[in-house]
């Protein structure tokens, strides 16, 4: 007979050994997979430097959070001056990375905290300025997580907010003359993993982000015009209103 405790309850399936290898060896590759070739050095440090452009230098935020900063690529963009700027991520283990690569002049005044982007560990108006570069479209439940940015940030406070343009035209131009064939010459199954990172678009997004967040401004890039097909980047940068 079997013990009870060893089955699975009706319709709970086991993952998929191709996700969990993925999730298990992300922040290892994660870099790589990013920032290697010039090529897309070039265009993700474009999408950093984008995130920054409607901040200026002078600008002081005391207390920052970065969401899903992952191994700590953003944080170099920042010019603005800061006391306090605490990156966030689920993956303990690509914030290790971040802590390790960062110069001290950077990390003296950074903090390293592993948390869920939708549920964070912070009071009521926590912070001056959130950041999050290419983290909403992985979320499963983005309007929730906009609601708990819009929490810890305080009254006319700043949130930047950088997504990728997929599906547009643009985006699957790139990710096939891209990371795609790079994946697919190491035996990823790029399109399955993508299909899972990528569960949000770009249009809906845009639609969530602006029924939240009335006063912002928007950036697109490489071209001025507002089109998904002919950009690989949205900015998203709003004033924190509350009632």
């Amino acid at each position: 007979m079997t013990d009870m405790k060893d089955e699975k309850p009706a319709g709970e399936f086991a993952e998929d050994e191709a996700w969990l290898r993925h999730r298990a060896a992300f922040s290892e590759t994660y870099d790589e997979a990013n920032y290697k070739s010039p090529l897309q050095r070039f265009v993700m440090h474009a999408s950093h430097r984008l995130t920054e452009r409607a901040i200026p230098a002078s600008a002081h935020y005391p207390d920052v959070i970065e969401i899903g900063a992952g191994t700590g690529e953003h944080l170099p963009f920042v010019r603005h001056r800061y006391d306090r700027y605490v990156l966030t991520d689920l993956d303990s283990k690509t914030l290790d990375i971040a802590r390790q690569k960062l110069p001290a002049t950077l990390s003296a005044k950074a903090a390293f905290e592993a948390q869920p982007s939708g549920r964070l560990q912070y009071g009521d108006n926590s912070f001056d300025r959130l950041v999050a570069t290419h983290v909403l479209e992985h979320i499963y439940q983005p309007h929730l997580a906009l609601k708990e940015w819009q929490r810890v940030v305080r009254k006319d406070g700043t949130l930047s907010i950088l997504i990728p343009t997929d599906p547009g035209m643009a985006w699957r131009l790139g990710r096939h003359l891209g990371p795609r064939r790079h994946a697919l010459r190491q035996g990823l199954a790029y399109d399955y993993l993508m299909a899972r990172e990528h569960v949000n678009s770009c249009n809906n997004l845009i639609a969530l982000l602006r029924h939240y967040f009335p006063q912002r401004t928007e950036h697109w890039w490489p071209t001025p015009i507002p089109s998904i097909d002919l950009n690989l980047f949205f900015l998203f940068t709003a004033k924190n209103l509350k009632g």
